[in-house]
């Protein structure tokens, strides 16, 4: 009678172990696969308490009029304005946390159509709007400083950390720098420790 128990409670612990198995390998999968693999589900990362920050400072970016016959600038289209190399401390007890960010901002032209303009007045143009968005580097330094330094490493850590880190900044941004259609935000340099 005995041997029949040990029998069965070694069958029982093998299951156990085939499915304890099997569940490890499935969450390794969904945890470390490439997002564009097929998955039975996907991970989203939140913080509470950040969301809902976000959700009441969050507002969207102000669109770029368009015409019937006007071209829609999309992300890759604007023009480029690196704001440089940023080492910012981090909310943290011991005050030992911080990030350095670089971060350049894409601006889509006040004349959508001076692609269409002939080369001498396109350079002019050109030159005249970078340094209408060099005269407003202040600003946006002061904007990225003050809210990055608001951040906690928690924050900021995850991909969703920095996703929301990009809105944050394109809609402090855009509601800063109101004549300013501001196309998207790069991170060219992101480490935080």
């Amino acid at each position: 009678m005995l041997d029949k128990i040990l029998k069965i409670l070694t069958v029982i612990s093998q299951v156990i172990l085939i499915l304890t198995a099997i569940i490890s390998l499935l969450t390794a999968y969904v945890v470390f696969a490439p997002d564009e693999m097929p998955k039975p589900f996907r991970l989203v990362y939140a913080n509470p308490g950040y969301l809902a920050s976000v959700a009441v400072s969050a507002e969207p970016a102000t669109p770029i009029p368009a015409t019937e016959e006007a071209h829609q600038l999309v992300p890759g289209e604007g023009i480029m304005v690196n704001m440089s190399t940023k080492i910012i401390n981090l909310v943290d007890p011991g005050g030992h946390k911080y990030i350095r960010v670089t971060i350049v901002v894409e601006v889509a032209p006040d004349d959508p159509e001076y692609e269409s303009l002939p080369e001498e007045e396109k350079t002019a143009y050109l030159t005249a709007f970078e340094e209408k968005l060099n005269s407003r580097l202040p600003i946006m330094d002061d904007t990225v400083i003050t809210l990055l330094s608001t951040k906690s490493y928690e924050d900021l850590y995850t991909a969703e950390g920095k996703e929301m880190l990009r809105m944050e900044i394109m809609n402090m941004l855009s509601q800063k720098l109101p004549d300013l259609h501001i196309l998207s935000i790069y991170f060219t340099e992101f480490v935080v420790q």
